[in-house]
């Protein structure tokens, strides 16, 4: 029986425990003949009363490679029987859980000695929930090195069966190595330098690809956080002698390359998850919220450093397809877009000449045909996925027309096309709303509101946050995740970071006294609910969940930056807003937490170096007071250049509600700002060239 077929009459499919969870994931698995459980004390309780091991599932909706494993092994009758006879089997969706994804990620690599990934296949012991045994996608018959998924089953029930000592004794060992691969030891109290910046900037520099940007071979990701390091790095040494113009030149041609290619969706906006190809031609199709999220905020800051039209182009497109696709109507963000659709990857992206051509009048087909590359060979299978194979000067000459008019039949054929798209079966969506990837693309979505003059991105991040605080913010907790009108449970770390973050960013955008109070809050939950007292920065699970083993402590990005790391950056920048010395100590323990790994392997630390990064080099508060028409002028001052660490807040004169620190700047005539670098302010100033000058010294300390 496949996912979607029906049961026998009056049979109750295996997975029916899954039908009702928040989770797309788990509902697709409703139908398997698996008697599946989700993670609970009830599955748990099953296992050790039954001594069966478990099986544990982890994956997402939009993963292909989760389709793939579902449809060959967990609907198949004659693996779910196996199953259900020895093992108690656990399906897991790793947005939802991600503790126990990066939990036993971690251990499936100490087990394999190899890179993770999804779908995660992990085996534990029923008492102890130690992983004894691991995986990723497995094949219902051996291929390419990789044994069949049932005689992995039947070795390890026998196994299970006829050892049980050994495997206890093997998971032990395993979970007594996870403590290990977090920084250990106390707080350094070494100072801390600029040493690791100059470090990652060599790094970042020898696996540069000077061909086609981006770092290493195939598959080849968007690396984000290193890309806005390297920006950040050449901006802060912009005003000297010697600015690192490779580095602008590293990020320039990486997000160049990135938005010519596959990767873009050069009809409806967003990125895909990676390229299957070194040359970025060819992507994985899903879409994620966090992967466009990174990359939004970056096109919007490379625009506002260099000022070249198309870079707002490509944030614009990113920001429309979030406000058209991906925005829920209550606000909130959506979390994926599938790889597949019709049953096959890609198919709702792909082309053939012949459906060009039905869709465009002929000199239109002949352009879009020539601008996408279908003059070329097929570049997937025998239909086309677009790329920019020619740029508009390039067409204009080809064609014999002007750039002005090559642009327009571009922007019609381009709509034209979207259109047709859109009359096909569309990509499922995984419309649960996750607190953490929210606040990734609240942030972005204000930054290319403020750096990318794109009001619209500016509106929808604030429906966003008057959801999020709605929905998952009660009694004073945070919850991490909602689906269908219900709240998972409450949220981890990343969630509260991330949010904090957004919030800041939101009130850059415009002020909020009832923002600022809820960012205060947050603040104060990563304090009291996820510190590590003893060795500094921050758990990812707070005392109430139930991951099993031990609460871990992550400093390095993965897919998304640490929750450490943005949890000091906006802790130091919030500390210096408010004038809060106990949030800039805790985002100092946290750098220093960090401190061994950042030496020994800064490019894995990327976010975590920003937030070094304004340790030694405090952020700039502007602080504007006046009404919005008279505070114009130094706002644009402010805001004029591509500055990571200016914070810019315009507070109206009639704010309420204002801390101490805040409520100190005082209006002043009709408008008024203030500037303060760490615990040093200047003088008021009214004159615009006056805050030029005073923000033109700061830049150049």
């Amino acid at each position: 029986m496949t996912d979607g077929e029906t049961p026998a009459q009056g049979a109750k499919p295996g997975g029916w425990r899954l039908a009702h969870s928040t989770s797309r994931y788990l509902r697709e698995h409703a139908a398997n003949p698996v008697e599946w459980h989700p993670w609970g004390e009830e599955a748990l309780a099953t296992a050790r009363r039954e001594d069966r091991p478990i099986l544990l599932s982890i994956g997402y909706s939009a993963c292909h490679w989760c389709h793939v494993m579902a449809a060959e092994s967990f609907a198949d009758e004659d693996t779910a029987a196996l199953l259900n006879r020895e093992f108690v089997s656990i399906k897991v969706d790793r947005e939802e859980r991600p503790d126990l994804d990066r939990l036993y990620q971690a251990a499936q690599q100490l087990i394999t000695r190899r890179g993770g990934g999804w779908p995660l296949t992990i085996f534990l012991t029923p008492d102890e929930l130690t992983p004894f045994y691991g995986g990723t996608y497995f094949p219902p018959e051996p291929r390419s090195g990789l044994p069949a998924f049932r005689e992995v089953l039947a070795g390890i029930a026998a196994f299970y069966r006829e050892r049980p000592e050994e495997v206890r004794e093997q998971g032990r060992a395993v979970a007594d190595l996870l403590p290990r691969l977090e920084p250990e030891g106390p707080l350094s109290a070494a100072p801390l330098s600029a040493a690791p910046l100059e470090a990652v900037r060599q790094v970042l520099g020898e696996g540069f690809d000077t061909e086609h940007g981006g770092f290493g071979e195939a598959p080849k990701f968007p690396h984000a956080t290193s890309l806005n390091r390297l920006l950040r790095h050449w901006r802060a040494g912009a005003a000297g002698e010697t600015p690192d113009v490779q580095a602008l030149f590293m990020a320039s041609l990486s997000l160049t390359r990135m938005a010519e290619g596959g990767l873009f969706d050069h009809l409806g906006g967003g990125f895909f998850r990676y390229a299957t190809d070194r040359t970025w031609q060819i992507p994985h199709f899903e879409k994620m919220l966090y992967d466009n999220a990174l990359l939004l905020g970056l096109y919007a800051d490379i625009w506002r450093a260099s000022g070249d039209e198309r870079w707002r182009q490509v944030a614009r497109a990113v920001a429309e397809w979030v406000i058209r696709d991906m925005q829920a109507p209550e606000g909130g963000y959506y979390s994926t877009l599938d790889a597949d659709s019709g049953g096959q990857e890609g198919s709702h992206y792909l082309w053939t000449r012949e459906q060009v051509a039905a869709a465009l009048d002929p000199q239109q087909a002949a352009i879009a045909q020539a601008s996408y590359g279908l003059d070329s060979p097929a570049n997937f299978a025998d239909r086309w996925h677009l790329v920019q194979a020619r740029a508009p000067a390039q067409l204009a000459r080809q064609f014999e027309q002007p750039v002005s008019r090559m642009n327009i039949e571009l922007d019609r054929a381009r709509a034209a096309l979207f259109a047709a798209r859109q009359q096909r079966p569309p990509p499922a969506r995984d419309e649960k709303i996750l607190a953490g990837w929210n606040g990734l693309m609240i942030t972005a979505m204000a930054r290319a509101a403020r750096a990318a003059d794109l009001p619209e991105a500016g509106a929808s991040a604030a429906r966003a946050m008057d959801f999020l605080r709605d929905a998952l913010w009660r009694e004073g907790r945070l919850y991490a995740a909602w689906a269908d009108g219900n709240t998972s449970q409450p949220a981890w770390l990343d969630d509260h970071a991330c949010l904090l973050e957004a919030a800041l960013a939101l009130l850059e955008l415009r002020w909020d006294s009832t923002l600022l109070a809820f960012a205060e809050a947050l603040a104060e939950q990563i304090l009291a609910r996820f510190e590590d007292p003893l060795r500094g920065g921050f758990f990812f699970t707070a005392e109430e969940h139930d991951t099993p083993l031990h609460r871990h402590r992550q400093f390095a990005d993965e897919a998304t930056p640490s929750g450490n790391a943005v949890a000091a950056l906006a802790l130091q920048r919030l500390g210096v807003l408010l004038g809060e010395p106990r949030y800039l100590a805790a985002a100092e323990r946290t750098i220093r937490a960090a401190w061994p790994a950042l030496v020994d392997f800064p490019q894995a630390h990327c976010r975590m170096l920003d937030a070094l990064e304004e340790h030694l080099t405090p952020p700039e508060v502007v602080i504007l007071r006046g009404e919005d028409a008279a505070v114009a002028t130094l706002r644009d001052v402010a805001t004029a250049v591509y500055a990571p660490r200016r914070l810019v807040f315009h507070i109206p004169p009639a704010a309420e509600a204002l801390p101490p620190a805040l409520d100190a700047r005082k209006p002043v005539g009709d408008a008024v700002a203030y500037l303060c670098v760490g615990t040093r302010c200047t003088a008021p100033l009214t004159d615009p060239t006056a805050l030029a000058n005073a923000l033109n010294r700061s830049a150049e300390t």
